[in-house]
């Protein structure tokens, strides 16, 4: 026991040694992330959450407060219990893109990732089903990580950047290790056999949330590249995260191919700002050395570079200054090790006695969605049914509102969005594969639009009931596929759609919900 103790402090003694430049960068680009990400919210606030919106977060505050005073505001963090209305809303989101482009500049790090990750937080939570997605957790579990990366000055300098601690850079590998080995085994776990016989990426083009123009010439693909493909896949989900344990030169190659993988997905679909933060975690795997050795290879094939001067040390650090910075993040560190080993353990479906502690712990940290379990599209959808919501003034000629990003109109190109995320386009994705009961929120959206709302009709392409709201809407459902060649050829879609069932009936309410 005493030598693997030993190994162990070996291990942690040189890990995240040579780390300080590609921290500094991927702290920035986890600005940049965090930008995108208040700036889609913001876009899309008031139609979605605000006091005319779908859901308005302030009416569900005001009806979960008394339980919630109860059983106490950690379990629904967020800061707008202090002022639950849209202007403190749109505050929060503002101060988000401040705090953003702040670290963005490399300024005021830690109190910009701390602000970052309250304000993010509190903003989630009260958009409930809108942005219940994994990538949101992943970004709060990203900006927790990077606050304890974090540099304690009021700004980064690239020419004596400071070296993070080792074990903040050890959780950076050990949460691009869980993201993507997760997302493959998950695949496999479920027994799924489209993903078993490698012919899942036949459905996944046109089946995906929003594909994109270029996800129809993919499917046109012959069945041996998709198979291959998908076989490609596996090997960089299942194989390459075990690389991150390999030394520097194996977790460089890793990051390369993940970095590579996120390419490819982004080019075919639209995942919001998923491919674009999967790929500045997998430059945490990357040493600063590796770098340099790139920048070395470039000079000598290209004579006229010049190289960067050599960097300036920084001064060194008395033991008191260095356990200010660095020792402070041990206990929490070893609070999200032990529950995301847990949710991992949980994920594998590995039998594990815990300690009744970890169960507390693990339900003390889940209202905070920064530590977490993953794995996307464990099953492969193999329909794409799409909601068409019409309205009508006599309830006999029914005209169809047309949303800006999702299927709709059989002749519309699939448009590129990411990394913004259009959030209603994407949850009348997820309903149309269930049921109106399940979707209570579907509801709601339809009687805003009884009512005329003009922060709702903004979420769509255009009102086709400017002159007054149609008396009655119903809700249809289509079966859609891509077009094929010939049908493109002849009638000039890119999709092909029959009808399938009403989902829900015609429905009149000209009251508030």
């Amino acid at each position: 026991m005493k030598a693997v103790f030993q190994r162990t402090l070996r291990l942690f003694a040189g890990y995240g040694a040579g780390y300080a430049r590609v921290n500094q960068l991927g702290l920035r680009l986890l600005g940049l992330v965090y930008f995108i990400a208040f700036a889609s919210y913001a876009v899309q606030a008031d139609g979605l959450v605000g006091t005319r919106g779908v859901l308005p977060f302030a009416e569900w505050l005001a009806q979960i407060r008394p339980m919630v005073e109860q059983a106490g505001y950690h379990h629904v963090p967020t800061v707008l219990w202090l002022a639950p209305t849209d202007a403190m809303l749109h505050a929060c989101l503002w101060a988000g893109l401040l705090l953003a482009a702040l670290l963005m500049a490399g300024l005021l790090p830690l109190p910009s990732l701390i602000g970052l990750w309250v304000l993010y937080l509190s903003v989630v939570t009260v958009g409930r089903v809108f942005w219940g997605f994994q990538w949101d957790n992943l970004l709060l579990e990203a900006g927790l990580l990077g606050i304890l990366a974090a540099p304690w000055r009021w700004r980064m300098r690239w020419c004596a950047p400071d070296a993070p601690p080792r074990v903040a850079i050890f959780l950076f590998h050990w949460l691009v290790f869980r993201l993507m080995f997760l997302s493959g085994y998950v695949k496999l776990a479920s027994r799924d056999e489209a993903w078993w016989n490698l012919t899942a990426l036949t459905y996944h083009y046109w089946t995906q949330p929003l594909p994109i123009w270029t996800a129809w010439f993919a499917n046109l693909l012959p069945l041996w590249f998709q198979k291959f493909s998908c076989l490609v896949m596996f090997a960089i989900e299942l194989a390459c995260p075990f690389l991150i344990w390999f030394g520097a030169r194996a977790r460089a190659f890793a990051a390369a191919a993940f970095i590579v993988l996120m390419a490819l997905i982004a080019g075919t679909g639209n995942y919001t700002f998923f491919n674009l933060l999967t790929a500045v975690l997998s430059l945490w795997l990357i040493r600063d050395s590796i770098w340099r050795e790139a920048l070395l290879f470039a000079a000598a094939r290209l004579p006229r570079l010049r190289m960067p001067a050599v960097a300036r040390a920084p001064a060194p650090e008395g033991r008191f200054r260095r356990f200010a910075r660095h020792g402070w993040i041990l206990a929490p560190a070893v609070v999200i090790f032990i529950v995301s080993i847990g949710f991992f353990m949980a994920t594998l479906r590995v039998p594990v006695s815990w300690p009744d502690w970890v169960g507390r712990l693990a339900q003390a940290t889940a209202p905070f969605r920064s530590i977490n379990s993953y794995g996307l599209f464990a099953v492969m959808t193999k329909t794409r049914p799409e909601i068409v919501i019409e309205g009508s003034w006599d309830g006999q000629r029914w005209v169809p509102y047309e949303f800006r990003w999702k299927p709709g109109d059989i002749s519309l190109r699939p448009r590129l969005v990411a990394p913004h995320q259009p959030r209603l386009d994407w949850q009348m994705w997820f309903a149309a594969l269930g049921n109106r009961q399940g979707n209570p929120w579907l509801i709601h959206l339809m009687i805003r639009l009884l009512q005329g709302e003009q922060a709702v009709l903004d979420l769509l392409a255009y009102n086709p009931f400017e002159q007054r709201p149609p008396v009655v809407v119903r809700a249809v459902r289509y079966e859609y596929r891509f077009s094929t060649r010939a049908e493109r050829r002849e009638f000039g879609v890119w999709w092909m759609r029959e009808f399938k069932d009403l989902y829900c009936p015609p429905i009149q309410f000209n009251q508030s919900p």
